[in-house]
This record gives C-alpha cells, sequence and structure tokens, in this order.
C-alpha cells in the first residue's frame, strides 16, 4: 500500500467518531440532516471494509509471508505502541458490522430515530467501538474500544419509552459493568506476568514462561475469558440477554446481533492466537471448557425458543443458540470445524438481524390483546360457526402480508439451518467436518454437539412454526398493517445477502477456509505484526 492506501485501515474508526462529532454539534431539530450525514457516514464505511476485505484477500507479499496489514499509530511499533492489525478475520468483521450498520440506520429512519435525542451520534460511536475492536492489536486498546461501544449500547438499550424497556437496559448495564471490571482485572494480571499486552508479543513470550508464571497466565486468561464470554451470551451468564434485546428497539436489537458475536471473535482470535500449539504447557488451554459451555448454551437457547411467548424474545434466544454453536465449534479445536462455524458465524447473525427487524412488523398484524381473545375464543367455542356465510374460497392474500409471511418463512430456515438457505451449509459443514477424524473413533461429546445441533435446529422449527401460524393464518381480523418501504427494503437485503451467500457459497467458504488456514498458523501474524517497519524507515531501522 502506498499513499492514501497506508491510512485506509484507520478510516472504519476515524469515519464514525468524526461523523458522530460533527452530528453531536447539530440541534436534534436537524434530523433529516443527521440522517443524511448518517447513511453517508456508512455506506462508506461499507465502500472501506469491502476494499480492506479485497486488500485483506490477497496473496502475502514480502519474505516474512505474513498476511496482515499493520497500521502503527504515532509511527511507533509494536509492541511498544498502538497497532491496528488488518488480517482476514478482522476484514470479515468489519465487512459483517457495516452491513447490519446500514440497514439498521435505513430502517431506523422511518421512526426509531425521532424517538430519542442523540441517536445517530451513539450509533456512529457504536460503530465506532466495534470496529476498534476488530482492528485492535493489543488488550488495553480492546479494553478502550470495548468499553466506548458498551456506553454507545447503554444509549440504543435505553432509547425510546417504557418501563420494560428502562429495567431491561439497568440490568444490561449492570451486567456489562462486572464484564468491563473482570476486562481489567484479567488484562491487569496478564500485564504483570508478561510485561506486555500486544496480542502478538503475548504469544512470543508465553512459550518462554516460567510454570508459576505460566498459572498466572492461565488465571488471567480464565478471567478475561468469563468477561468474553458474557459479552457473547454464554451459559450461564447469559439470564440478560433474551429480555434487553426483546426490550430493545428494533434497529438497535437488530445491531446487538453482532455485539454477541464480537465476544465469540475475541475467544477466537486470543484462542487461536496465543493458546495455539505453540503455546508450550498452556497449548489448547480451556478448550474442552468452551466446548462444555457452548453446549451448555445450545441447550438453554433450544429450551428459550420452545418457552418463547413472544417472537422478540426467540429472536434473542436464537442468538443463544448462534453464540453456543460457534463456541462450541471452537472448543473442539479442528480447523475445518472452525473454518464452517465462520460461515455460519455470517449467516446467523444476517438471519438473527432481519428477524429483529422483521418481528416489529410482523407484530403489527396482531392486536394488544389478541392473545388473551384467541385463549378465550378456543376455550368458550367461539367463532367456530362452519356457515355458508363464512366459507370463502380462493382469499387473495395483500401484497403486504405475503411479504413478510415470505420474509418469516426465509428467516425460519435461516435460524433453523435447513436448506437451501446458507444457515444449513455452515451447520451441514461443521457436522461433516467433526466427523471426519481420518480413522479414529468419534468421540461421545462429538456425537453430543451434533445431536445438540439438530436438536436446536427443529426446535427453533417448531417455535418458528408455532409463532408462524399464530401471526399469519390465526389471525383474528383481516386487516394489513402499514408497512413502510424504508422498513421492509432493510430486511430483504439481509435476506438476499444469505441468499447471495448460498449461491457463492463456493468463493465464501474458500475465504473462510483461508481465514481458518490463517489462524491456524499464528506466526504469520505475529511475524507481520513486530516485525512490521515504521513509516519511512529502511527494514525496521530507527525502531526503539
Amino acid at each position: 500500500m502506498t499513499g492514501l492506501l497506508d491510512h485506509l485501515i484507520i478510516v472504519p474508526i476515524l469515519l464514525p467518531l468524526v461523523s458522530g462529532a460533527v452530528m453531536l454539534l447539530l440541534e436534534e431539530r436537524h434530523r433529516i440532516l443527521k440522517g443524511g450525514i448518517g447513511v453517508a457516514t456508512t455506506l462508506g464505511l461499507l465502500a472501506v471494509s469491502i476494499m480492506l476485505l479485497r486488500l485483506a484477500d490477497l496473496p502475502p507479499a514480502g519474505p516474512d509471508g505474513s498476511a496482515v496489514s499493520v497500521y502503527q499509530l504515532g509511527n511507533w511499533p509494536a509492541p511498544f505502541g498502538i497497532v491496528l492489525v488488518l488480517d482476514r478475520l478482522s476484514a470479515l468483521m468489519l465487512v459483517l458490522t457495516s452491513v447490519l450498520g446500514i440497514t439498521s440506520l435505513l430502517y431506523s429512519l422511518a421512526r426509531w430515530h425521532r424517538a430519542g435525542p442523540r441517536f445517530h451520534t451513539i450509533f456512529q460511536l457504536q460503530l465506532m467501538g466495534l470496529n476498534g475492536a476488530f482492528l485492535t492489536g493489543d488488550l488495553f486498546n480492546l479494553f478502550v474500544f470495548f468499553e466506548v461501544l458498551l456506553a454507545a449500547s447503554y444509549g440504543l438499550v435505553l432509547h425510546g419509552d417504557g418501563i420494560g424497556r428502562v429495567k431491561a437496559g439497568l440490568a444490561y448495564i449492570a451486567i456489562n459493568l462486572t464484564g468491563s471490571f473482570l476486562f481489567l482485572i484479567g488484562a491487569s494480571l496478564a500485564y504483570g506476568v508478561t510485561g506486555t499486552l500486544n496480542m502478538a508479543d503475548l504469544a512470543n513470550r508465553i512459550p518462554t514462561l516460567a510454570p508459576g508464571d505460566a498459572t498466572l497466565v492461565a488465571a488471567a486468561a480464565a478471567i478475561l475469558g468469563t468477561a468474553f464470554l458474557m459479552k457473547a451470551g454464554a451459559w450461564p451468564l447469559n439470564f440478560w440477554l433474551p429480555t434487553t434485546y426483546a426490550a430493545a428497539s428494533a434497529p438497535a436489537a437488530a445491531m446487538f446481533a453482532i455485539m454477541s458475536k464480537l465476544g465469540v471473535y475475541v475467544i477466537l482470535r486470543l484462542w487461536m492466537l496465543v493458546f495455539g500449539p505453540a503455546a508450550g504447557p498452556l497449548a489448547g488451554f480451556g478448550g474442552d471448557g468452551l466446548l462444555v459451555i457452548g453446549m451448555l448454551t445450545i441447550a438453554f437457547g433450544t429450551v428459550g425458543v420452545l418457552a418463547s411467548q413472544s417472537l422478540s424474545r426467540l429472536a434473542g434466544c436464537s442468538v443463544l443458540i448462534s453464540s453456543g454453536t460457534l463456541i462450541a465449534a471452537i472448543g473442539t479445536g479442528g480447523g475445518t470445524v472452525i473454518g464452517s462455524a465462520l460461515f455460519y458465524l455470517v449467516s446467523s447473525t444476517l438471519g438473527i438481524s432481519a428477524f429483529f427487524l422483521l418481528v416489529e412488523l410482523v407484530e403489527r398484524l396482531r392486536d394488544p390483546g389478541a392473545d388473551v381473545l384467541a385463549v378465550t375464543m378456543e376455550a368458550y367455542g367461539e367463532g367456530d360457526d362452519d356457515g355458508p356465510q363464512h366459507e370463502e374460497v380462493g382469499v387473495a392474500i395483500p401484497a403486504t402480508v405475503a411479504l413478510l409471511g415470505g420474509s418469516f418463512v426465509a428467516c425460519a430456515l435461516l435460524l433453523a439451518g435447513l436448506p437451501p438457505l446458507a444457515g444449513f451449509i455452515g451447520k451441514f459443514g461443521m457436522m461433516v467436518a467433526m466427523l471426519k477424524t481420518d480413522g479414529a473413533t468419534v468421540q461421545a461429546s462429538t456425537w453430543m454437539l451434533i445431536g445438540l445441533l439438530t436438536v436446536s435446529g427443529l426446535a427453533t422449527l417448531i417455535a418458528m412454526t408455532r409463532s408462524g401460524i399464530s401471526s399469519f393464518w390465526a389471525r383474528l381480523d383481516d386487516s394489513v398493517p402499514r408497512v413502510r418501504v424504508i422498513e421492509m427494503a432493510p430486511v430483504l437485503c439481509l435476506l438476499l445477502l444469505c441468499l447471495g451467500l448460498t449461491v457463492g457459497g463456493g468463493p465464501a467458504m474458500r475465504y473462510m477456509e483461508a481465514t481458518m488456514q490463517a489462524l491456524r498458523t499464528p506466526q504469520g501474524y505475529v511475524t507481520g505484526v513486530l516485525s512490521a517497519p515504521r513509516t519511512g524507515s529502511n527494514d525496521g531501522e530507527d525502531s526503539p
């Protein structure tokens, strides 16, 4: 990269930061102008993220064979300075964040951006925190970006009105403050033992630690892992997630679909980089625990979707199943499993985000007291007159209802992992990879995980079918809800992306497999970060 391209990596952080600061200076009556700035910013982020994705997918350049691009803030090299690191995994998460950002923001322009003050500024700060967390190369700045995105998410959770939203928001704030406290303790302990917080430098130093220091690092990793698992919605620290996501506004909940994956991202990054095969006595540390926690999370989410009485809570429990599946896949330690898991991460995140947006539109089909009235009519046999005056043949389905129904079916297929959409490809790929043991006996834990993936898909299908019948088939009136194009378009866009992921499954899976191979050989990441020369120097001259 030369010229302006050298600074492209920092654009996903600076662009929403500058945009949010500018909109903070504008009064609330300029919402249309703020919306225009927000849309332009998120479109710019999407364009930059795609450029960075293409850059990350280029063949490794240079004699070190590193496949990472490093941006040194203040021109100070790692591990002394702050560095941003771009590789295939971080580029993938940037594109996913940008896609959810533009679709959620467009949906909010229908009405939600007027429900409270400073929505657009908070939204841009949320994007900044997410992008920074995906790009940073050290734990300290990961903590900083975590706090930025969490502070913004507090505002998004409480955006709007209602006692239920306030109660869920206060619980959300409390649990995340606890997670931040654990994060700070774990990072401080790791720094006290190793003398560094740079991830690549940690990977270099951990294999040389004395046994006593290695034990302390393991304790630090366990504390950090607890904080990240809490953010990912892992059992038993996930009691807050379905309630909070169900109470949040539709665009906020759709954006939160990527936040749970941030915890999964950090666990995958640190586990493959710091506790890889070259980590000595700490190699593979915590893998069995991740597998067990992931399976318990899937089981908890499965029970949750079956017990859910509302679409929004069903969507929240689907997040738990998705996170549990990814955590368990990481815990298996199999490279090909992780490659398919990355494909599943993208498809499930897009599907859940689309479902969160769709829930509000579908619920407009139902009267507030529809559930109570339906139970009463069934109990007393009301409305069962089969006389000729009630017989209708060939009733036309309104276009709005048909569009909502078709989108609901697509979301059901994605969340349940059924063909022909991308959710099936990801789940099936993980199952096939787990059964490839090169002649060795398949472990009991593998069969348990495959069984849980199958049962969770069946439970999701049952829950979605039940909710679909209640929302579309057994409606008490024939009214057609008012759905604006700006509300429906983001849902269709996300579903079309899932369809494109299915049709283009070959190239997409190739990218995921290349990402997996890079994660399995972290030396390229370590060499690329620690050997990156300063700007204007020759072969690292003038380094401190």
